[in-house]
């Protein structure tokens, strides 16, 4: 492999390769009205209304939270590395009409103005990060004073009960539990990722919540009660992978950048 290819050209790159089929999964898209009532509940329980403010989308995708965070009045830029992600998103935008920003850059060096926005929101992102603390301190210079961080993520790689249940099954039956029959060259490269990422035995809200503190943030708080969203999300999921989904380890964090 060449040398100058990186981690981080890998973790996009791999990316790049599930654009096209990104949004047919359970987790990225939203599939229903129900389901998009609890992402807005819980962006309202923590960043409050829109009302015209600065919102930045970091790693946003095919913009499904850049579409969430417009929705309710932000003023919204998606920050994404992907040029295939950023394709899908800036076509979804146009048929939608929804007025967002979308440009290319890496959250860990967004190459965005200091001081420009009013709130950040990450989903998904922070257990892909190489270095967290680097991310954590770029974000929180990206803030206003007073501006809060939201992040949405999980520990999807600790072993739990219904993990092994579902392996258990797929042996028995292959296909009930809905696990994938055989590793493919895209699980190979995710699995090859996680080895070498910071958070690569699992991202613990609790851990997340720490590395904020060190980095400057203030208030940081930690939200487990997603049920609402994992309850829709299973509708969707055959039965095994909706029981695992509301049993893993996840959760929001929200930080302030402090006023003064």
């Amino acid at each position: 492999m060449n040398a100058n290819y990186t981690l981080r050209d890998e973790i996009r790159d791999y990316w790049s390769a599930r654009a096209a089929t990104f949004d047919e999964q359970v987790g990225h898209e939203i599939f229903s009205e129900a389901e998009r009532d609890a992402w807005r509940d819980l962006f309202l329980r923590h960043l409050g209304p829109g009302e015209g403010r600065r919102a930045l989308d970091l790693a946003s995708g095919t913009g499904v939270i850049s579409h969430l965070l417009h929705g309710l009045g932000f003023s919204v830029t998606g920050l994404d590395w992907s040029e295939a992600m950023l394709n899908q998103a800036r076509a979804k935008a146009a048929r939608r009409g929804a007025d967002i920003r979308f440009v290319m850059g890496d959250a860990e060096r967004t190459l965005e103005q200091p001081g420009s926005y009013d709130v950040l929101v990450t989903r998904h992102l922070v257990w892909t990060l190489v270095d967290p603390k680097a991310a954590f301190r770029e974000w929180h210079s990206l803030l206003k004073p007073g501006g809060r961080l939201l992040i949405v993520d999980g520990d999807f790689v600790s072993d739990t009960l219904i993990k092994r249940m579902i392996r258990l099954v797929e042996k028995l039956v292959p296909g009930l539990a809905g696990a994938p029959h055989a590793p493919n060259a895209m699980r190979e490269t995710h699995e090859r990722i996680l080895r070498r990422v910071y958070f690569s035995k699992g991202a613990r809200a609790q851990e997340v919540a720490s590395l904020l503190r060190e980095t400057g943030f203030a208030q940081v708080a930690i939200d487990r009660n997603l049920k609402p969203i994992h309850r829709e999300q299973a509708k969707n999921l055959p039965f095994f992978k909706g029981l695992e989904r509301a049993t893993q380890h996840r959760y929001a964090v929200v930080a302030v950048k402090a006023s003064t």
